[in-house]
């Protein structure tokens, strides 16, 4: 039996901030208690100094898996493990206990993410097997619906036993994320130029595309989950008939909604509206979409995904607080009892008697929060 007990620390409970200890046993919280602690004689006793003790991250959606495999654009690395390994210590050094891989199936312009993608579900797999991960790593699929190959790519991959969640994506310039054309063609300016005319012929064929497509790749998706009662996540949902139309569909995650109305019509029906920590830290969306500190004002700001930078997550966090926008206790649960909840794992996401024992030290260096230990089902990982 393992045990031992972290004292002297700002225990963050889903309400309340105290001075306190947590007993840790087997891998579970066995206590959490006010105050300091008469350790039993032999009990391994850890000092956490006055840090703040937090309950481990849990991330819905990072791409970071997919910056690692393809570093570059076209450039697919050819060791596919050596980059999980080297993403899975990024994603801990952030304070992620469980993360959700976020794998695209499906995309416009070639940028390498159907090439990864095997590669990239069987790098998690062999990986998992191998005992050596820090954090808990699942699977997210990223269904890219105006793709026509979404069907083909997704099915094979269906039966990964470690696929906890699915979102549908519609990235057709001219609506959603992309409304405004012109940031879309801006954005993609790196890896393509256009015309106009060409830019107007590219639209056309796109939308051509999708409307040949999206909507039975959506439909086949949305029914294999619902048979296998996998949580489902919209994407961009810009207008209030896009929530309604998911509501309609049993989804029950709207990811990264680009405007105030969509997210709050999210909020007041039930769903958890996602959006991304780097929005938070940045003081706005990097395309020019609705900010998550607006959001969060209203009330209606459910969770907080670290995106494209894993370490915004504990940023994000503490700034919320800072600002008052809200409780620091509130602040924690947009990324670990919230999301933890919204699909379904309910052993984790707070520090509390009977939970894993997935916690974050946090410390203060210079009014800025930095991870000093991380701890995966009582197994100190960082």
């Amino acid at each position: 039996m393992k045990e031992y007990v972290l004292r002297n620390a700002r225990v963050v409970t889903p309400t309340t901030v105290m001075q306190g200890h947590v007993l840790v046993r087997d891998g579970l919280v066995a206590d959490v208690d006010e105050g300091d602690i008469q350790p039993a004689a032999g009990l391994e006793c850890i000092d956490c100094e006055g840090d703040y003790l937090l309950p481990g991250f849990v991330e819905l959606h990072t791409d970071n898996l997919e910056k690692h495999l393809v570093p570059r654009p076209k450039v697919v690395w050819p060791q596919a493990e050596p980059a999980f390994f080297a993403h899975d210590a990024q994603i801990v050094a952030a304070g992620i206990t469980t993360v959700f891989d976020a794998l695209s199936v499906g995309e416009y312009h070639d940028k390498g993410r159907i090439a990864m993608l095997g590669r990239g579900v069987d790098a998690l797999n062999h990986c998992r097997r191998s005992g050596m991960l820090r954090a808990d790593h699942l699977l997210h699929l990223r269904c890219e619906v105006a793709d026509p190959r979404m069907r083909d790519l997704f099915f094979p991959l269906s039966d990964t036993p470690c696929l906890k969640l699915v979102s549908l994506m519609d990235h057709t310039p001219g609506q959603r994320q992309w409304r405004d054309t012109t940031a879309y063609r801006t954005y993609y300016s790196n890896i393509k130029s256009w015309t106009d005319e060409e830019f107007t012929a590219m639209m056309h064929e796109l939308e051509e595309v999708r409307d040949s497509c999206a909507n039975d790749n959506a439909a086949s998706v949305m029914e294999f989950c619902r048979q296998h009662h996998l949580p489902m996540a919209s994407h961009d949902d810009t207008l209030v008939e896009h929530v309604e139309e998911a509501l309609s569909n049993g989804i029950s995650i709207s990811e990264f909604p680009t405007t105030t109305e969509a997210a709050c019509c999210a909020s007041e029906n039930g769903m958890l509206v996602m959006m991304g920590a780097p929005n938070v830290v940045r003081g706005g969306s990097h395309s020019g979409n609705a900010s998550a500190l607006d959001v969060a004002k209203e009330g209606h700001l459910g969770a907080l995904s670290s995106d494209y930078v894993p370490a915004s997550l504990l940023a994000a966090v503490f700034e919320l607080a800072a600002k008052e926008i809200m409780p620091l206790p509130a602040a924690v649960n947009l990324v670990s009892a919230n999301p933890a909840e919204s699909v379904g794992l309910d052993d984790r996401g707070r520090i509390d008697t009977g939970r894993r024992a997935d916690m974050v030290r946090v410390h203060h260096m210079d009014d800025m929060p930095v991870v000093r230990n991380v701890w995966r089902q009582g197994v100190q990982v960082y």
